[in-house]
């Protein structure tokens, strides 16, 4: 009976073992993710998703996620191609398109990530004017995604977008464009100015020759002028002479003075 005993004893161990093993071979992953498998080693590919089978103890099995990775890129300080220290920081979304080059081709592609995006935030930047910085930075982070792009190809990853968040400008800097910006809208102010004084002397040259043509429609402009005068309800009313007039009253006396000599 100890031998019966024994020999189920040793059975069941041996069933719980097999149990074992087999629960090890039986493999589950995500939609999401993939199981990059390696056999003595040696790569054999990736599979997935859902359940799979492999061989215990020969075979290893390595999870990659395949979801859309956000990658917040610290602040870079660097200087300009016009020399203006600037800080920025930018982010960079990218995820994993081949798994078994993701794991053999680097040995943590998303530290090697991390890495490429900031000396390529710097380099970009250093090739850069402040003004394209700040005007044309939808170039800029197309430049960037080019760049880190072409960097991680070899690497199984896919990088879809860059975009440069802040920059941080020097407070003499910020100074200086304040005061560019408003000698500019002065610049502006005073062109505009100078153009509406140009226009307004040529209508007013238009309208005195039309008057020199026509001598009747200077007194029509007089008797408008009273008519406006009367509607304000003023008591004083102020008629416009004539400089003719004057002129030719002073004619008149200086011919009088010159008989009476």
């Amino acid at each position: 009976m100890e031998i019966i005993a024994s020999l189920f004893s040793s059975f069941g161990v041996f069933i719980v073992f097999l149990l074992v093993i087999l629960s090890s071979a039986i493999k589950i992953v995500q939609e999401y993710e993939r199981g990059v498998i390696f056999r003595l080693g040696r790569l054999q590919g990736a599979k997935g998703p859902g359940l799979f089978l492999i061989i215990p103890i020969i075979d290893r099995v390595v999870k990659v996620d395949l979801r859309v990775r956000t990658l917040d890129i610290p602040a870079q300080e660097a200087i300009t191609r016009d020399n203006v220290t600037v800080k920025v920081n930018a982010v960079a979304f990218y995820r994993v398109i081949d798994p078994s080059d993701a794991i053999v081709q680097v040995e943590d592609f998303n530290r090697a990530m991390w890495q490429i995006a900031q000396t390529s935030l710097r380099s970009v930047l250093g090739q850069s004017d402040l003004d394209e910085l700040l005007i044309h930075r939808d170039q800029i982070n197309l430049k960037l995604q080019q760049i880190i792009d072409e960097a991680t190809e070899p690497w199984g990853i896919k990088v879809s977008i860059v975009e440069v968040k802040d920059v941080e400008l020097p407070e003499t800097m910020k100074r200086a464009m304040a005061r560019q910006a408003e000698a500019e809208r002065e610049k502006r102010a005073k062109i505009i100015h100078a153009e509406g004084e140009y226009k307004a002397a040529q209508q007013l040259t238009e309208a005195a020759a039309t008057m020199a043509r026509e001598p009747t429609a200077i007194q029509l402009r007089y008797l408008q002028t009273l008519t406006e005068i009367a509607v304000e309800k003023n008591s004083t009313i102020i008629f416009p002479v004539p400089i003719e007039f004057l002129t030719a009253f002073a004619e008149l006396f200086g011919k009088k003075a010159e008989r009476a000599e």
